[in-house]
C-alpha cells in the first residue's frame, strides 16, 4: 500500500478544492468575477476528482491495497462532471444539491483514507 499516503494528499487537496467551490458559489451573489471563479475552481476540482481515481487505482492494483477506494472516486469525479454540466447549462436547481452532495461525498471519502485515531483510555 505504498502510494495510500498518495492518495491520502490527494483526498486532502480534493476536499480543499471542494471548500473554496463552495466559497466561490458564495461569491457568484457578491462579486461580479465570481462566476468566472467558480468556474475556475471547478476545473481544479474535476482534476483533483481525476488524481484522486489515478491515485485509489494504484493504491488497489500495483499498490496490493484494497478497492474500497475506486468506487466513490469514479462516483465523485462521475458527478462533479454531471455538476459542472448542470451548473454551465444554468439548472441550479440540480446543480445546488448535488454540490452539497459532492461535499458530503467528499467528507466520507477522506475519513475513510486518513488513519483512525484509538480512543484515548479514561
Amino acid at each position: 500500500m505504498r502510494f495510500l499516503p498518495v492518495l491520502r494528499v490527494v483526498v486532502v487537496l480534493h476536499m480543499l478544492a471542494m471548500l473554496a467551490q463552495a466559497v466561490t458559489a458564495g461569491l457568484l451573489l457578491s462579486s461580479p468575477d465570481g462566476r468566472q471563479m467558480h468556474m475556475l475552481s471547478g476545473g481544479v476540482l474535476l482534476v483533483l476528482g481525476l488524481a484522486h481515481l489515478v491515485a485509489a487505482i494504484l493504491v488497489w492494483r500495483p499498490g496490493g491495497g484494497p478497492a474500497m477506494f475506486v468506487a466513490p472516486a469514479v462516483g465523485l469525479l462521475v458527478f462533479t462532471g454531471v455538476a459542472a454540466a448542470l451548473g454551465v447549462m444554468g439548472l441550479k436547481v440540480l446543480h445546488l444539491p448535488l454540490g452539497v452532495l459532492l461535499f458530503g461525498g467528499t467528507v466520507m471519502q477522506l475519513s475513510r483514507v486518513l488513519p483512525s485515531r484509538s480512543p484515548v483510555p479514561a
